[in-house]
């Protein structure tokens, strides 16, 4: 964590006061990604290069006393791979679904090509579908998800560490990076950021990348 991290004091008392360090990592390339196609809350599963990834992204990890996931399969798979190669229980993976992608709506499982087709005018504009999941009530399940998932390690016994690795989306790290006010930059599979969390405030932390820059993979602009 640097000196000029940046702290916001949340509008809900989401936990005790307890700070937890976590990690929040974007899950490696999916079918979905390698095409170009925006995913949202779709479930489509990593590629074969994706899983290639996170098996070598799983050597990078942080020393973690809990280990999360979304529910969705990408995520899943992903959290399977680094619990694996980190001797970590199966089991004992947490599943929360309230760390799942964004919903995007109407566009889902179209190209960028597609959605300026048949949404002009929208992309780099800040319109999106009616039913695209605003940044309050994402941010809002967000924080209610990372709580459950703190609180867990609070009650463990887990002498491992007091961190957590939580494996979810672009689209979430990019909100809660909004939050804290930072600049909007593209993330790539396989990169997180650090956060630390109490039960009133959420403080940004680094980002960090779990593979050479050489073997990540970027999406087309402001894909999730």
């Amino acid at each position: 964590m640097d000196a000029n991290k940046r702290k916001v004091t949340t509008s809900k008392d989401y936990r005790v006061e307890i700070m937890t360090r976590l990690f929040l990592v974007r899950h490696g390339q999916s079918e979905w990604n390698a095409v170009g196609k925006w995913q949202g809350q779709a479930d489509p599963p990593l590629s074969e290069l994706g899983t290639k990834q996170a098996c070598q992204a799983a050597s990078q990890l942080p020393e973690f006393g809990l280990l999360a996931s979304s529910t969705l399969e990408r995520a899943k798979q992903t959290a399977t791979i680094f619990a694996e190669a980190t001797e970590w229980n199966l089991e004992d993976i947490v599943v929360e679904d309230r760390i799942k992608e964004r919903d995007a709506g109407a566009f889902s499982g179209l190209t960028r090509v597609e959605i300026d087709e048949q949404f002009p005018g929208f992309l780099g504009n800040d319109i999106w579908p009616d039913d695209w999941e605003s940044d309050t009530k994402l941010v809002d399940r967000l924080l209610a998800g990372l709580n459950r998932i703190t609180s867990l390690l609070d009650q463990s016994s887990n002498t491992r560490s007091k961190d957590v690795v939580a494996v979810s989306h672009g689209g979430c790290i990019y909100a809660l990076e909004n939050l804290c006010g930072e600049k909007y930059e593209r993330i790539p599979n396989l990169a997180g950021r650090w956060f630390e969390i109490t039960a009133t405030d959420i403080t940004l932390g680094e980002r960090m990348h779990l593979l050479p820059p050489e073997e990540e993979t970027l999406a087309d602009h402001l894909i999730i």
